[in-house]
């Protein structure tokens, strides 16, 4: 099993990052954990940086010596333009300009399917599809896969965009087809970073779901194994009375963020469970 000296994680603190801390340190002689916000106790081979992505200083700073960047950090919500061009477009430029600096040759980006989210969800969209993002916060994923397309193009620095639909307990019509299992986003993640040569490209992140409304092919393409399948939950839904509850945003890939205002709190009408993993 290969390991990397060093591997920089964004975003640590979050519900997600939080999943990828522990299989990326099995991973590295040294995990950088990276966030705005505190982690709690770390694991035995990671350090722990405060840091603010839209500092390039920092950013660099932590960076040096890094084999792999995985870049989760951002805010993961849509909300006013200022806060998403700090945090998810200054924030990707900085790390992409950095991992230039510091010869970085591999960044795996969390995209979102918000980066397409005004598709139909009816349209088993690929991943080469035009970008239609459905709110601030998706057109910054769309910045961010284009950065990620043109570092690659100019300066080789290999990418694989992540469109995450919904990383989440299952608790939806909607979620059948769209759920990522945390299990599968950290196969995804640790697959991503021993593939030989990656070059760019953009997969789903989405489990393999019988309704899922993208076309995963991609991941298939690149060797990614995905196993787990929203099912499971079906016969739970049924006995909740809310199978085949159809939801206002449910006709686009991005369901709420699709009809949420610009700039407006477009999870306020999601039910998300914090399942965040806490070191022991």
């Amino acid at each position: 099993m290969k390991k990397f000296n060093k591997i920089v994680l964004t975003g640590a603190s979050g519900r997600l990052g939080s999943y990828l801390r522990e299989p990326l340190s099995c991973k590295a002689e040294k995990l950088v954990s990276l966030d705005i916000n505190p982690i709690g106790k770390t694991l035995t081979n990671e350090q722990f940086e405060l840091a603010d992505l839209s500092n390039y200083a920092e950013i660099e700073r932590v960076l040096e010596g890094a084999d792999i960047v995985v870049h989760f950090g951002a805010f993961s919500n849509e909300g006013p333009f200022k806060k998403i061009l700090d945090a998810n477009i200054v924030g990707a430029f900085n790390i992409w300009k950095a991992a230039q600096e510091r010869r970085i040759k591999r960044i795996i980006f969390a995209s979102s399917i918000h980066s397409v989210g005004m598709h139909k969800s009816t349209s088993m969209t690929k991943s080469n599809v035009m970008h239609r993002p459905d709110t601030f916060y998706g057109l910054s994923k769309c910045f961010g896969e284009d950065l990620g397309r043109m570092y690659w193009d100019k300066c080789a620095i290999e990418c694989l965009c992540i469109r995450i639909l919904s990383c989440a307990k299952v608790t939806s019509n909607r979620a059948l087809g769209t759920w990522l299992s945390y299990d599968d986003l950290v196969r995804i993640v640790m697959q991503s970073i021993e593939i030989e040569e990656l070059g760019f490209e953009i997969i789903y992140g989405v489990s393999d779901n019988k309704r899922s409304p993208v076309n995963n092919k991609n991941a298939k393409k690149l060797g990614l194994k995905i196993e787990d399948n929203a099912e499971i939950f079906a016969e739970n839904l049924l006995e909740q009375g809310i199978l085949d509850e159809k939801k206002p945003g449910d006709d686009y890939l991005g369901g709420p963020f699709a009809i949420a205002p610009l700039g407006s709190d477009a999870m306020a009408t999601m039910n998300i469970v914090d399942e965040r993993k806490i070191v022991d």
